[in-house]
């Protein structure tokens, strides 16, 4: 005995187009949300504060190594190059503040040159980062 199918058991398929379609929408909605964090491309041991504050908005880090080495956006830059590189930055990103990472074991010297430079570069919101104790 052979069983006959109609045309309309034939054509059953599922449409994945409408899945499709939300799945796509999800991934643009997780990369639109998502929130990147900047790292200065090396790890400083920061002084502690009692008065150290979290801030919440994007900013440009620069961080300063205990053998006075100056790191920008994961690249070890010049005290000379720390201007330029912080007025590209800034452009990048003009509401932002400019924190500082210095090591405990960094020489005061560097840090005023960097905050010097900084200023120079036209941001005179610099902050100093230090962990909370």
């Amino acid at each position: 005995m052979k069983r006959k199918y109609s045309k309309a058991e034939e054509d059953t398929d599922l449409d994945m187009t409408p899945m499709m379609d939300i799945v796509f929408i999800m991934l643009i909605f997780f990369i639109v949300t998502t929130s990147f964090t900047k790292e200065t491309g090396i790890e400083v041991n920061r002084p502690g504060a009692q008065t150290a504050e979290r801030q919440q908005q994007g900013n440009i880090l620069v961080a300063i190594s205990a053998n006075n080495e100056i790191w920008i956006d994961k690249r070890e830059v010049d005290v000379r190059a720390v201007r330029a590189n912080i007025e590209r930055l800034h452009v990048e990103n003009p509401e932002g503040a400019v924190i500082v990472q210095a090591d405990r074991e960094s020489k005061n010297g560097i840090l005023v040159q960097v905050i010097d430079q900084i200023r120079l570069a036209g941001v005179n919101n610099v902050s100093l980062a230090a962990t909370l104790e």
